[in-house]
């Protein structure tokens, strides 16, 4: 049987959304660090989305959609 290279493996990617009352990159570290508690061998996070939760003409909130992806175990 061939051995595998460390370059070969199989994925798994996610959506997780982030908030922050301050900024879209706390939004963003937000679910990365929120998942990695749950998820090991987080391999890229990928911003796709973000937008803002707006209450009387004011920003209140920001949020980021990240595409997570981590390394199935062997």
């Amino acid at each position: 049987m061939a051995k595998k290279s460390a370059s070969e493996g199989v994925y798994r990617v996610i959506d997780a959304i982030g908030t922050s009352k301050s900024s879209w990159e706390e939004a963003a570290r937000n679910a990365v660090e929120t998942a990695s508690r749950s998820l090991r061998d987080l391999r890229i996070a990928e911003v796709t989305k973000m937008d803002m939760k707006v209450e009387n003409g004011k920003v209140v909130a920001y949020r980021t959609r990240v595409q997570l992806s981590f390394k199935y175990e062997d």
